[in-house]
């Protein structure tokens, strides 16, 4: 199974109401043999959504794609905006955690040893 992760920015806070990168195709391509080691449940066609708190809010589509439309999307592609961990988050938790769930792990991970 391919899948294409496909991001977009429907909510936004900017002064022209557009994302600068609403323009280009930002797309990250994956291809499964069988369910990521980490996966906590199959990877599901759809929309995933997050909200940055700020009047920003991400989408990313998940889309089973061909070899050949994977390919061509591969190619066109202009990377995913340092977002990829919205990808990570979909594939291993079937989701994207919300903000709050991000702000307590970095709590968590910033604790003296």
């Amino acid at each position: 199974m391919i899948i294409a992760f496909t991001l977009s920015m429907p909510g936004n806070n900017s002064w022209d109401g557009k994302w600068s990168g609403a323009d280009r195709l930002h797309v990250i391509v994956k291809s499964f043999r069988q369910i990521p080691k980490p996966a906590l449940t199959p990877i599901a066609p759809g929309r995933y959504s997050y909200d940055f708190g700020d009047g920003w809010r991400a989408r990313v589509v998940a889309t089973i794609v061909d070899r050949s439309t994977a390919n061509k999307l591969r190619r066109r592609s202009v990377g995913f905006s340092g977002y990829d961990w919205m990808v990570d988050e979909i594939i291993c938790l079937g989701r994207i955690r919300i903000l709050a769930e991000h702000i307590v792990r970095e709590r968590v991970t910033d604790l003296p040893e």
